[in-house]
């Protein structure tokens, strides 16, 4: 079967920080998870944004709590979509949370659902190269060559002000092994295989930044098809000096997403956090 935009959908959850997906391409959807304060429960991009979640993480004396869609959620969305043949649902790593067993349980024939293996900015890119494809008509086969590509040469790093958020939420990983240390220590982590490793300690704001720039500059070469992106919780000028990085460092490349972490992420990863995802696609 020929997939193409006209007859195959897209569906993400929450977690992708894409909460306006739908403006930018009508054939993708977005299901929200749920984000707790106490026995407030708000739909996560839809009842509360990430700029009102910060706000009222800064005041609140309540920690939030996060939980899936259910597969009634998931099912609303697919028949919403019933106009389409196919429907590809990208989301959040199983190992970190029970959504892609719900978007599982809702789904019919018509739809296939990847587990990512990944978290943020990095579903929108797979969500963004799969799009690509289906702009000029595509395969499944390519769809799955690009989906084992993409899990294997993606690129990802990001550092959190504390390991607090993460510990708490029970999504810290083999990062557990960097808890408790000094202040003012930044760790440097990433997600592989859907599980949140660390990468290196480091001392300060610039030197973490630095960490990003030796990223960008030993695993990434400066070409058109080298596509980034950007996403931080409540921290807008770091992501404003990444954007410079990369601009200055990387002039053809093409920051495809620049975005705030949604509540559910920024719940997990906390305020202060800032991620870097890259990825070579020539499509």
């Amino acid at each position: 079967m020929n997939l193409t935009a006209a007859n195959t959908a897209i569906v993400l959850d929450s977690t992708a920080d894409f909460p306006d997906a739908q403006e930018h391409h009508p054939n993708w959807r977005v299901v929200p998870l749920y984000v707790n304060f106490g026995t407030d429960s708000y739909k996560d991009g839809v009842d509360l944004t990430a700029h009102e979640f910060y706000e009222r993480l800064r005041t609140s004396n309540e920690t939030p709590t996060t939980s899936q869609p259910t597969p009634g959620d998931f099912r609303a969305a697919y028949d919403e979509l019933g106009g389409y043949e196919r429907i590809v649902s990208l989301h959040l790593a199983a190992t970190l949370s029970g959504t892609y067993q719900s978007a599982v349980s809702a789904a019919d024939e018509r739809v296939r659902v990847i587990d990512s293996e990944t978290a943020s900015v990095a579903i929108a890119m797979l969500a963004l190269a799969i799009q690509r494809r289906l702009d000029r008509g595509t395969t499944d086969e390519e769809i799955d060559e690009l989906v084992v590509r993409y899990r294997d040469a993606l690129g990802l790093i990001f550092t959190v002000d504390t390991l607090e958020f993460l510990a708490r939420g029970g999504r810290i990983g083999k990062a557990r092994a960097f808890a408790g240390q000094l202040m003012n220590v930044k760790p440097i982590l990433s997600i592989r295989d859907g599980e949140v490793i660390p990468l290196k300690r480091v001392r300060g704001n610039r030197k973490a930044f630095q960490e990003f720039v030796d990223a960008l500059d030993s695993r990434t070469r400066d070409e058109p098809g080298l596509r980034i992106g950007i996403a931080h919780a409540d921290a807008p000028e770091r992501m404003a000096e990444l954007e410079k990085m990369v601009r200055d460092r990387r002039p053809q490349a093409r920051i495809e997403m620049e975005t705030s972490l949604g509540a559910v992420i920024g719940a997990h990863a906390g305020p202060g956090t800032v991620g870097f995802f890259w990825f070579a696609d020539e499509d």
